[in-house]
């Protein structure tokens, strides 16, 4: 059977397009993790390859004979708070996935001794089946791991920990999941909000001590995304194999686009082989458009998943933000930005925050959008020219009117309020150019406006938006949104239309009337005509 790109589990190199995993690894020296008997840390978001590495890295040290390693993940126990349910759990599975990789002769059997010791007898056990090799155990997926369950968990591995050795307990173990173990002693947090935080609490809620067990990590270790070198050879591979041909530009776009995010680049090398050039034929730029817009309606699970944590507050909070271009000087505290990042929903680039890659930043814009541009009706005006272009201005002038009628009491139905001029507008274009364009969108805090260019019908036109808060002063925006149209525009498309839409932000009640806030100007920035739309 011919290899494929793979975008469900960890990859097989006998069975998918694989890269060597190792290179990926940021911040360790997996040689160390052995010699030195170190316990370590590795984080980075799901369907990245961490069971990939894992798996790899386990078969790599059990063919050098110089070590035993054996991987289990522990994702069976995500049900059990309790620590007597879920060390039972992780034993079974240790024997489990010991069974499935290790010879019957160095498989541990169940202890029959307490929950609170059982994961420590084990183990201690299990080191003295190998010996006299060292064993070396990569448990995945512990961030399921919950109260009790985690402080029993962390706290025999710390016990094992004061004595590992051949044949005393494993030499190094690494513990894996999306987020990393930041818990220090005296570090608690309040309340659990998602299953992939490391909280611990007592069953009556209270905060407990567990024994400072996160101390025992050596290093916090994750993957990087491909590089657009790893993306060239991903594809070279399927090349070599079957002789379909990627272009340059192709391959160029699916880094654009994924940033490297191995499912994402996975998933766009997938569709244009099995489903838009099924016959060998070349894979070309509009191939990777093609497979961009169906991998975001299909709303995959893993963009699914990413989805639903837009509901998450903490993630509300500073998705929003990037949304809206807006500056805050808190934004990078707390658990929230940890979280959006461990999610690799955020990155900073050069210091700024901002949506990780075009595909979740346009994935977020349609779900929280979405619902808008469902009962936003089909346009009845004309908004198309004579030779097929959008006629820009007269689907400005409509969307002036469609705002001035139910922005006020949508905008109470709205769960990102602060974004909802910038959401409401892109319903509005996409309901319009849906199936006949295409629109790019750029944002990250602290850039002050969403930029959008939309193609239709190989014409561009270059839209932003600006807020205009109480004490802004309207003048000030609009001409600071006239030098940043005029440089988004040199940059895309420099012949391009311009629109700037103004929205004036003052709470209800103290706003302009509607005949003063549905302004429209038209004026020019470096030599060219720039229309502002008032809102």
């Amino acid at each position: 059977m011919p290899r494929f790109f793979n975008t469900t589990g960890p990859c097989n190199p006998e069975k998918h397009y694989t890269l060597s995993p190792s290179k990926r690894l940021v911040g360790s020296q997996l040689s160390r993790y052995i010699e030195s008997e170190l316990f370590w840390v590795l984080h980075a978001p799901r369907q990245s390859g961490k069971t990939t590495f894992l798996q790899s890295w386990m078969r790599e040290i059990n063919s050098s004979d110089k070590a035993i390693a054996c991987y289990v993940s522990v994702e069976r126990c995500q049900d059990f708070p309790d620590a007597d349910d879920a060390i039972p759990a992780i034993c079974s599975a240790i024997i489990s996935y010991a069974s499935a990789w290790l010879p019957k002769n160095i498989i541990p059997s169940l202890p029959q001794c307490d929950p609170a010791s059982q994961l420590d007898t084990i183990l201690t056990e299990w080191a003295r089946l190998v010996a006299p090799k060292p064993l070396v155990v990569l448990f995945d997926e512990v961030d399921v791991l919950q109260d009790q369950s985690m402080v029993s968990f962390l706290r025999q591995l710390r016990g094992g920990f004061a004595k590992r050795g051949i044949a005393t307990f494993p030499v190094s173990v690494a513990l894996v999941g999306m987020r990393d173990l930041t818990g220090r002693p005296g570090e608690q947090c309040a309340k659990r909000t998602t299953s992939q935080d490391y909280l611990i609490m007592s069953k009556d809620g209270k905060q407990v001590n567990p024994g400072s067990p996160f101390n025992i990590k050596q290093d916090s270790a994750t993957l990087s995304n491909f590089t657009s070198d790893d993306v060239r050879e991903l594809a070279l591979q399927h090349t070599t194999e079957t002789g379909q041909i990627f272009s340059e530009k192709s391959l160029e776009l699916v880094y654009d686009f994924t940033r490297g995010q191995p499912w994402l680049t996975n998933s766009l090398l997938q569709k244009c082989i099995w489903t838009l050039c099924p016959n060998g034929e070349n894979v070309e730029e509009e191939h990777i458009y093609t497979a961009r817009e169906m991998l975001i309606k299909e709303r995959a699970v893993h963009l699914d998943s990413l989805a639903e944590r837009l509901k998450d507050q903490r993630v509300k909070k500073v998705v929003q933000t990037i949304l809206t271009g807006e500056s805050d000087p808190t934004l990078t505290d707390g658990d929230g930005f940890r979280l959006t990042c461990d999610l690799g929903l955020v990155v900073k680039e050069n210091g700024i925050p901002e949506i990780a890659n075009p595909i979740y930043r346009e994935t977020i814009v349609r779900v929280l959008s979405q619902g808008m541009q469902d009962a936003i009706s089909p346009p009845e005006f004309k908004w198309q020219n004579d030779d097929g272009t959008l006629d820009m201005d007269e689907l400005f002038k409509d969307f002036q009117r469609f705002w001035q009628r139910h922005s006020e009491a949508w905008e109470q139905k709205a769960d990102y309020t602060e974004a909802f001029p910038h959401l409401l507008l892109m319903a509005f274009l996409q309901r319009v150019t849906n199936g006949g364009g295409r629109i790019e969108r750029e944002y990250a805090a602290g850039r002050g406006r969403m930029d959008i260019a939309v193609l239709y019908n190989g014409v561009w036109t270059i839209i932003e938006i600006k807020l205009v808060h109480p004490g802004d002063g309207r003048s000030a925006a609009v001409e600071e949104g006239l030098e940043q149209i005029g440089k988004y525009r040199d940059r895309l498309s420099p012949d391009a239309d311009s629109y700037l839409v103004v929205f004036d932000r003052t709470p209800a009640g103290r706003q302009k009337n509607w005949d003063e806030r549905l302004t429209w100007d038209v004026t020019e920035t470096k030599g060219k005509k720039v229309t502002v739309v008032g809102g």
